[in-house]
C-alpha cells in the first residue's frame, strides 16, 4: 500500500492521506442540481473521484464513495416553472437523464448517492443543534446560521469578511443579522409546490445545510475527503465546514479536494454562461473512450479545454493503445520486464493523483513494448489492465469479435442519413469516430458496411 498524498485546500499544501479508521476511505462528492441535463463539466467531478476510488482500491483501501443529488434548490423550482410542471416531476426526470449520462462513462455508480429531498429529517436536526447552540437564529420563517459565532468563517477560501456575499437575494438581506450570514431553511414562499414541516414552519432546506447532513448521515464526520469543483470552495464548502464544526466540534471532512473547472472558449462551462456541451451529446460525438483519455489527461487541479483539436489528440491517442493491444499475444508470458512501468504508473497516482504523468508512464510502456515486438519478442498483457483501469479505459481490452456495438450501428446509420441529405461534413466526422473506435466503413448499396480494423 502506497502512501498517498493529495491537496488539501484547506491548508494549500500536499498531505498524506491518513485515515480515520485504518484502511478504510470515506469520499464525498459535490454531485449535480438537477435542473437540466449535465454538461461534460459536470462530468469531470464525476469522473475524478470515480478514478479516485478506483485507484485507492487498486492500492488495498476499503473505500466508500458517496456523490450526492441536489433535488430541492431554487433552480429546481425555476426550471419546473417554466416548463409548467411540477418540480418533483422535473426532479425525477433529470435524476434519470443523469444516471443514464454518467452510465455511458462506463465507471460504475458510487457506492452511495443520497437525495436531499430523502435527508429533510437529518438536516433538521443539524439545524435544531445549531439554533439552540446559538449559532443560528430564526427570522421570518426563515433560518439563518450567525457567521460571527464561528471564529474560522472564511479559512477555507481565505477571503475579507466583506467580501463575503452569499448571494441570496434582496429578500434575505432584509431578515439577515449580518449580510454573511447563510440560510439553513427557507420557509415556503407562493410558487414552491415542494415544502416540508418544520419547527420554524413549512418550508424546506437551503443548500449548504444539505450536504453537511447527507455527509454526516452515510460517513459521520471527519471523514477522509469531501471533493467537487473548485467553484465550490466559496460559498458551498465555506459553509459545510462551517455549520458542521459549530454544530458538531469536531471537523467534517480531513481533506478538501477541489477538481479544475472545464473551460469552452476559454470560459467555465455553464449553463449560465450557455457555453455547455452536453454529456451525452458528447459521449455521442466523440466516444466514451476518448473523453476518459481526455479527461485523464489533465492534472484533476488544474482547468482543462473542451475543443476540436483536444477531443482529436485523445481519439488518437486511444486509437494508439488499440493499435498496441493488437500486437500483443494472449498466450505469451507476462512481460515481466515492463513491471517497473507499472510501478511509476501507480506512484504517479499516489502522488497528488497525477492522471497526466500516468497517462505518460502508460505511453511509455507501449512505446517499449512496440520496439520489444518489432525485435520479434512476444509479449502478454501482464499489468496492463491494472494501467487501463485505473484510467477508465478497461473497455479498450475487450475481445473484438464478429458482434458490432449497437452504438456503432446507430452511427453507420446516421452516417447514411448524413449522406442522404448531402451533409458530408458529419458524414466524414461520423466515418473519423467509427475509425477511432476501431471500424472500418465500406459504402454498399444497403448502406454503410463496418469491417472491423486488423
Amino acid at each position: 500500500m502506497r502512501q498517498v498524498r493529495i491537496h488539501d485546500t484547506l491548508t494549500g499544501k500536499v498531505v498524506p492521506l491518513e485515515p480515520r479508521e485504518p484502511g478504510r476511505v470515506g469520499i464525498y462528492a459535490c454531485g449535480p442540481t438537477v435542473y437540466a441535463r449535465v454538461h461534460v463539466g459536470n462530468a469531470r467531478p464525476f469522473v475524478v473521484f470515480g478514478l479516485l476510488e478506483r485507484f485507492l482500491r487498486h492500492e488495498g483501501y476499503e473505500v466508500r464513495l458517496v456523490e450526492n443529488i441536489t433535488d430541492v434548490n431554487d433552480k429546481i423550482y425555476d426550471a419546473a416553472r417554466e416548463r409548467g410542471v411540477p418540480s418533483e416531476d422535473l426532479a425525477r426526470d433529470m435524476i434519470a437523464a443523469y444516471v443514464e449520462d454518467t452510465d455511458r462513462l462506463g465507471l460504475g455508480r458510487p457506492d452511495s448517492e443520497p437525495k436531499a429531498s430523502e435527508t429533510i429529517g437529518e438536516i433538521v436536526e443539524l439545524i435544531r443543534s445549531l439554533v439552540e447552540s446559538g449559532h443560528a437564529y430564526e427570522a421570518g420563517g426563515d433560518v439563518y446560521f450567525r457567521v460571527s459565532t464561528f471564529d474560522g468563517y472564511g479559512k477555507l477560501s481565505n477571503r475579507p469578511l466583506e467580501e463575503m456575499q452569499q448571494g441570496e437575494g434582496d429578500d434575505a438581506a432584509e431578515l439577515k443579522q449580518a449580510p454573511q450570514d447563510f440560510a439553513l431553511w427557507k420557509g415556503r414562499k407562493e410558487g414552491e409546490d415542494t415544502w416540508w414541516d418544520s419547527p420554524w414552519g413549512q418550508g424546506r432546506p437551503g443548500w449548504h445545510i444539505e450536504c453537511s447532513a447527507m455527509a454526516e448521515a452515510i460517513l459521520g464526520v471527519d471523514f477522509e475527503i469531501h471533493g467537487g469543483g473548485s467553484d465550490l470552495v466559496f460559498p458551498h464548502h465555506e459553509n459545510e465546514i462551517a455549520q458542521t464544526e459549530a454544530a458538531r466540534g469536531r471537523p467534517l471532512a480531513r481533506i478538501w479536494m477541489h477538481n479544475g473547472m472545464v473551460e469552452l472558449e476559454a470560459e467555465k462551462m455553464a449553463k449560465s454562461v450557455g457555453n455547455i456541451r452536453l454529456l451525452h451529446v458528447a459521449v455521442q460525438e466523440y466516444g466514451r473512450d476518448a473523453l476518459m483519455m481526455w479527461m485523464v489527461g489533465a492534472h484533476y487541479r488544474k482547468p482543462v479545454a473542451f475543443s476540436e483539436e483536444a477531443l482529436g489528440d485523445a481519439r488518437r491517442a486511444v486509437q494508439r493503445v488499440r493499435d498496441f493491444l493488437r500486437r500483443l499475444d494472449r498466450d505469451a508470458p507476462p512481460p515481466d520486464a515492463l513491471d517497473a512501468y507499472a510501478e511509476r504508473f501507480f506512484d504517479a497516482l499516489a502522488d497528488d493523483f497525477n492522471t497526466p504523468q500516468a497517462r505518460a508512464v502508460l505511453f511509455d510502456w507501449i512505446a517499449e513494448g512496440n520496439r520489444r515486438i518489432d525485435a520479434g519478442e512476444r509479449l502478454g498483457h501482464g499489468r496492463l489492465g491494472e494501467l487501463l483501469r485505473a484510467l477508465g479505459l478497461e473497455s479498450l481490452l475487450e475481445t473484438r469479435d464478429d458482434e458490432i456495438p449497437e452504438e456503432l450501428v446507430r452511427l453507420a446509420g446516421e452516417r447514411d442519413d448524413a449522406r442522404a441529405a448531402r451533409d458530408f461534413e458529419r458524414a466524414d466526422r461520423i466515418r473519423e469516430q467509427l475509425a477511432d473506435e476501431g471500424w472500418e466503413t465500406r459504402d454498399t448499396p444497403d448502406g454503410t458496411k463496418l469491417v472491423a480494423k486488423e
